[in-house]
């Protein structure tokens, strides 16, 4: 055996000590340790010390980016029920109808239903609003009826005098002008007279949709006013979450949808009276009926009741001649500054909280997307919505987040 197997093997040198390699890599035999090496930035981040890669876009960016995408989910959601509900248009205006009408007789309910049950106290107010509405319109149709003969030759002799207006001073146009125009018109009534009859079928149409949209709103009305309160309730515990909360901001939307609906029908009958009386003040033909379109125009916010006064104005002009005319034109300008400056601050101030410049620009959009329905449904459903919105935003959640 040789003297290498025969040696004893050397203990390992303790720790801290000159012999072998040190701690920090220095050689064996120095006492001091060398420096560590500097480690660079592409260590860093292999090693996963870097920084993270949301920290390399700038925070704007990042918010900007945030507030994006969820913006287009929102657009995309709000599409997608307009979608629906230009599909299903005469369901959603019966209830949009239904909740209306819910809203005008809810006070008138819950004073009959103090000696009535209350499903009977429902179909009393129903019975007795229809009767009051019917009554209405027959009085109103019977007043045009019994004036028909007289109106045709007071519209003729009226047509000859705006004639005879054209073509003096200060228009000065001809009379075989006026001639051939009136001929064109016959003319063109004659060779369209196809689709004119086209579209009074369609009228026809339309008429029975009318009909079915109103049935369908009196029997949404009726559990409305009867079972409110549990369809709400159920659909409180269908949604789940901070009940508490969602049941206030509904309430509160639905305070402003009842006082907005309100507010506009005192509106409306407030122009429909004033524009009656002065009407038969200045002893314009059909006052009524012109009473009646102003106070349905009215439920379009801001240009309903100037164009039912327009139509006023036209029936004024072939039937009592300019002056008269002008007369109810200054009694459009009196009448939108009674209502802007008089009406809908005294009535409509609680109920909605809108900028006019947010009612101008919601009826116009409205307009765009639906036409008329758009027109009458906008404002209240922004109205509501901004409603829910702030009622939400002031009373935050009292969920406790779970990690």
């Amino acid at each position: 055996m040789s003297s290498f197997e025969s040696a004893p093997v050397p203990p390992p040198a303790p720790s801290g000590s000159g012999a072998g390699p040190g701690r920090h890599g220095s050689p064996a035999g120095s006492g001091a340790p060398l420096p560590r090496r500097a480690s660079s930035p592409t260590d860093n981040t292999v090693r996963g010390h870097g920084p993270p890669p949301e920290e390399e876009v700038r925070y704007g960016i990042r918010v900007a980016a945030a507030y994006a995408w969820r913006l287009i989910v929102l657009a995309v959601a709000v599409y997608l029920v307009f979608v629906v509900l230009a599909e299903l248009t005469l369901v959603a205006v019966a209830v949009f109808v239904g909740l209306v009408i819910s809203a005008l007789l809810r006070p008138l309910v819950d004073l009959v239903a103090r000696a009535l049950p209350r499903g009977l106290a429902v179909v009393v107010a129903l019975l007795a609003t229809i009767l009051a509405f019917g009554g209405v319109f027959t009085f109103v149709a019977d007043s045009v009826a019994g004036q028909f003969g007289s109106l045709t030759t007071q519209f003729i002799s009226g047509l000859s005098d705006i004639e005879r207006s054209l073509t003096g001073a200060p228009f000065h146009l001809r009379a075989v002008d006026l001639t051939r125009l009136g001929q064109q018109v016959r003319a063109w009534v004659t060779n369209n007279g196809g689709s004119l009859a086209g579209q009074a079928l369609g009228g026809a149409s339309v008429a029975v949709e009318v009909l079915t949209g109103f049935v369908l709103a009196v029997f949404c009305s009726i559990f409305f006013l009867t079972s409110g309160d549990r369809i709400w309730t159920w659909l409180l515990t269908q949604a789940g979450g901070d009940r508490h909360r969602w049941d206030g901001a509904a309430r509160a939307g639905w305070a402003t949808f009842a006082g907005y609906t309100r507010g506009v029908v005192i509106i409306a009958a407030t122009n429909a009276v004033l524009v009656c009386v002065a009407l038969l003040i200045l002893r314009v033909p059909l006052a009524l009926p012109l009473a009646l379109l102003t106070f349905f125009a009215a439920f379009i916010p801001l240009i309903g009741s100037p164009m039912a006064l327009g139509v006023a104005t036209v029936v004024a002009l072939a039937a009592r001649g300019p002056l008269i005319a002008s007369l109810v034109l200054i009694l459009i300008v009196v009448i939108g500054q009674i209502e802007a400056h008089l009406l809908h601050p005294m009535v409509m101030s609680r109920a909605v909280n809108l900028h006019p410049l947010a009612v101008a620009l919601t009826v116009a959009s409205g307009t765009v997307v639906a036409g008329v329905i758009g027109a009458v449904v906008s404002v209240p459903l922004v109205a509501v919505t901004w409603t829910v919105w702030t009622a939400l935003r002031d009373h935050p959640s009292r969920t406790p987040n779970v990690p």
